[in-house]
């Protein structure tokens, strides 16, 4: 059994829960940005980044950091600058990027760039998590969410297919058509960084993991307003 260290890096001044409650919907998309300190904020990640490296000082097998766009509640929209500065402070743990938001990114070859990037500076310690996102991903990007599904689909074939087909070739897709797929650099592991895909028990997902070989992830991390 292997031990993983979650980091949200969630942004702590914000009101009591009852208060919060009167006075914003959410803590996502529409949240005043206006509560954010970016002088805070600074000594935040420090912080942050401080606690994640300290996790293989610790024992931890690996740390997991994530994607979530204008919400307080993590502040990555991009967790491959967090994990870039893990590679080079850490020597042994794992550096799991649970993940990126794949319909997201348009291409998604920008995922396999970077995901390979991370592995080679790393030496080989990634962890590619690849993830559907959820609502309030797709209201920050505009993005029609009866499509996500398929979208996310076509976007693994894809990154998958730039990692281990030799390149240049064509991809030809419903959402996505490339004439030149030909990343560098290429993933360090072979045939490719382990595949984790999170899901909050869609037996379609667990399902399309089993078939791909995927590793799933359960989640399970809501709570009723009623429970504060």
């Amino acid at each position: 059994m292997n031990f993983f260290f979650f980091h949200l890096m969630p942004w702590p001044n914000l009101p009591p829960p009852r208060q919060f409650l009167r006075e914003h919907e959410a803590a996502w998309v529409t949240l005043p940005n206006s509560l954010y300190d970016p002088e805070f904020g600074s000594q935040l990640y420090r912080r942050y980044l401080d606690e994640l490296v300290a996790a293989e000082a610790l024992g931890f097998d690996g740390v997991v950091v994530n994607e979530h766009h204008q919400n307080a509640y993590g502040l990555m929209p991009s967790p491959n600058l967090v994990a870039a500065a893990l590679t080079q402070r850490t020597e042994r743990m794992k550096i799991c990027v649970l993940g990126n938001a794949l319909p997201l990114y348009d291409p998604p070859t920008r995922v396999a760039e970077e995901f390979a990037m991370l592995d080679v500076l790393s030496g080989g310690r990634l962890i590619s998590g690849l993830v559907v996102g959820g609502g309030p991903e797709y209201y920050s990007y505009n993005i029609n969410p009866t499509e996500a599904r398929d979208r996310f689909r076509e976007a693994v074939d894809l990154v998958l297919r730039a990692w281990t087909e030799p390149g240049p070739f064509t991809f030809e897709g419903e959402y996505y058509n490339l004439p030149y797929v030909n990343p560098w650099p290429r993933p360090l592991q072979q045939p490719h960084p382990p595949v984790w895909i999170p899901g909050l028990g869609s037996p379609g997902t667990i399902e399309y993991c089993a078939e791909r070989g995927f590793g799933y992830m359960g989640v399970a991390y809501y709570a009723p307003p009623e429970s504060f």
